[in-house]
Formats: structure tokens, C-alpha cells, sequence
């Protein structure tokens, strides 16, 4: 898979973000797009074995099928089409529009595999696709083998999916609330400047000396809670639960925003209180009413990856920056403009402003 370490893969995006911030000169932009390439790179960087320019056409067009089919996946006929998929097929509408993201996103995919196999030395293998596709040799005379093409399609889509937008999403609602709390802000650059300074990038080993930003980042993911549902477990034998009957295959979405907003669990949930992820010293205190990776056997798999993903693109761009907001922060909505699978945030301008030393 290469020689270099996730962080380090994670770090040199972080620095990209960077010098785009550095680029607008101050200037109000929408962050959606930018940060958006800024995740996606991690994932092609893992997959691909590379990362790409943010203005390469073809990659701007995956990140705008990914972003959209997220958006449209979060609108209330998409939600009526994984319920009643048969009956919505035949109905015209905007969930129409996510089947087409999906397969502009498996074509890009297809591409890249097919680009790889013409390459590939199977005693060197650099990345994810090149792995599966050694596998995939070693196993061709197994007819059980689960290393095929269609499921190395697939699983790279997933993973494309789930690692790009979430993230995504999750940064633009940190940076959201950094515009509607400056104070927030303010405390976080004080952190930042005492643990990290100004002069080194911020690494993975700092954010057990940095309790305020490790509450900041729980905080911004409990209040977003940007997949209120967890992906669907099916029941794998009859079971009664408090006098219900839940038969051997039943499809079970769990609520995860039932746990995040419960008021008997986080004092006036509504709001946003980096505070309750902190003990009475000030250090970061576990809270057991918190799942945004789902939990369990099928916790996200990937949660180690998005918790340094997040830590290191929030810490490097607060590092550099100040966020401010072209409106003042009491006309700053943080109420999401759709919810389903996911909750996208309002679109917003910022201006990253240039902390000088």
C-alpha cells in the first residue's frame, strides 16, 4: 500500500487545503467543493495510489456526482424509494437523479480499474485496487471466492462514498459553527498556538494535549449528527423485543439521533456546548451518548481514518487561519436544508483571513 503512512498521506491534503484557503486572499467563498477534493484525495490516494491536482476535470466531476447523489439521497423521495423501492421505480421524480450520480461514480471507478490492470505487477503492488486484483488472480479457480470484479467495483464505491462525504460534510459544519462562535474559535487558536505553535504541522500525537479541540470535534459531530440513521442490520433470527415481534429478516434502521438529542443524556441538546465533553479540570471526558460510527460488531470500519482525518484538516486550517463570516454570527443558521440519509448543511460564504506570527 506504499511507504507512507495514512497521517502523513493525511497531512500533505491538509497542507493543500492550506495554501487553497491562502489562495482567496480573504475573499468570501463556499468551502463545500474545496473541502470535498480535500477528503476525496485520501481516499484516492488509498485506492488509486495517488492523489489529484483540485482542478483535474475528471476529478472535479466525481466529487460533484458524489456530493450531489449525497444531496439527493437526503431528500424525502430518495427515503421513499429505499422503503418502497418497486413502487418508486415507476414514479418520476428526484430519486431518479441519485441512480445517475451512482453509475457516473461506478464509470469513473471502472475506468481507474481498468487503467491499473493494464499496469499491474503483481510482486509490487501499491494500493488498495492493485491488492484486490492480485487476490482476485491468486483466487480465479475458487468459485467462492468473494475477490471479483463486480465486488471490487462496489467496495470501492462504498468507500468513496462513506469516506468522502461524510467527512466532508462534517468539516462544513465545524467550520459553520466556528462562523456562528467566535469565541469558540478564539479559544481553539489559543489551544493551537500553546500545544503547536505556528511552525510545525499539527500531527496525531497532539490531540491528547489538546482536550478543548478533542471536545470541539465530538461536539461539531453530535450537533450535526450527520447520518441520523445507522446503515440497516437485518434481524438474523426471530426475536421479541418489549412485546414486539421482530421476525428473522426484518430490515432495522438504528436512530442515532434518538441518542444524540436525548435531553435525559445531554443537557439542552438543541445547543451547541463543546463543555459537555469536559470535566470540571478542563480535560476531555468520554460520553457514553455517543455514536456517530454507529456501534457494536458493524461499527464503521473506517473511524480510526475519519477522527485523523478530521483532527488534522480542522487543526491545520485553524492553524493558518481565522474564519469569519460575511453576516453577522446571530443571522447564522445551523439548521440543516435537508434531512435523510444525511443532514447538508446550509450553504454558507467564509473568509479565511491569514493569522500572522
Amino acid at each position: 500500500m506504499g511507504k507512507r503512512s495514512i497521517e502523513e498521506r493525511i497531512q500533505e491534503e491538509a497542507q493543500c487545503l492550506a495554501e487553497e484557503f491562502h489562495k482567496t486572499q480573504g475573499t468570501p467563498f463556499d468551502p463545500t467543493f474545496i473541502l470535498s477534493r480535500a477528503v476525496s484525495n485520501i481516499i484516492c490516494s488509498i485506492v488509486f495510489g495517488n492523489r489529484f491536482q483540485y482542478d483535474d476535470e475528471k476529478f472535479l466531476t466525481l466529487n460533484n456526482l458524489i456530493t450531489e447523489r449525497f444531496r439527493v439521497g437526503s431528500l424525502p423521495p430518495s427515503q421513499l424509494y429505499n422503503i418502497f423501492p418497486e413502487i418508486m421505480e415507476k414514479i418520476p421524480g428526484s430519486h431518479h437523479a441519485g441512480s445517475k450520480c451512482s453509475q457516473g461514480i461506478l464509470r469513473f471507478i471502472e475506468e481507474r480499474i481498468k487503467m491499473q490492470q493494464a499496469s499491474l505487477d503483481p510482486s509490487d503492488p501499491h494500493n488498495y485496487i492493485d491488492c484486490f486484483l492480485v487476490k482476485m488472480d491468486q483466487e480465479k479457480n475458487n468459485p467462492a471466492s468473494e475477490f471479483c470484479m463486480e465486488n471490487l467495483v462496489m467496495a470501492t464505491f462504498n468507500l468513496f462514498f462513506a469516506g468522502t462525504e461524510t467527512i466532508g460534510t462534517t468539516l462544513r459544519y465545524g467550520f459553520l459553527t466556528m462562523l456562528k462562535y467566535p469565541q469558540i474559535q478564539e479559544k481553539l487558536h489559543e489551544e493551537i498556538d500553546r500545544v503547536i505553535g505556528r511552525d510545525r504541522m499539527p500531527a496525531t500525537e497532539d490531540r491528547n494535549k489538546m482536550p478543548y479541540m478533542e471536545a470541539v470535534l465530538h461536539e461539531i459531530q453530535r450537533f450535526s449528527d450527520i447520518l441520523p440513521m445507522s446503515l440497516p442490520h437485518a434481524a438474523t433470527k426471530d426475536i421479541n423485543f418489549k412485546g414486539y415481534v421482530i421476525p428473522k429478516g426484518t430490515y432495522i434502521y438504528p436512530l442515532l439521533s434518538s441518542v444524540h438529542y436525548d435531553s435525559e443524556e445531554h443537557s439542552n441538546p438543541q445547543e451547541f456546548d463543546p463543555g459537555r465533553f469536559l470535566d470540571s479540570q478542563g480535560c476531555f471526558k468520554k460520553v457514553e451518548a455517543f455514536m456517530p460510527f454507529s456501534a457494536g460488531k458493524r461499527i464503521c470500519m473506517g473511524e480510526g481514518l475519519a477522527r485523523m482525518e478530521l483532527f488534522l484538516f480542522f487543526t491545520t486550517i485553524l492553524q493558518s487561519f481565522t474564519l469569519q463570516s460575511p453576516v453577522p454570527p446571530s443571522q447564522i443558521s445551523l439548521a440543516p436544508v435537508a434531512v435523510g440519509v444525511g443532514k447538508v448543511p446550509p450553504k454558507y460564504q467564509l473568509s479565511a483571513c491569514w493569522r500572522q506570527h
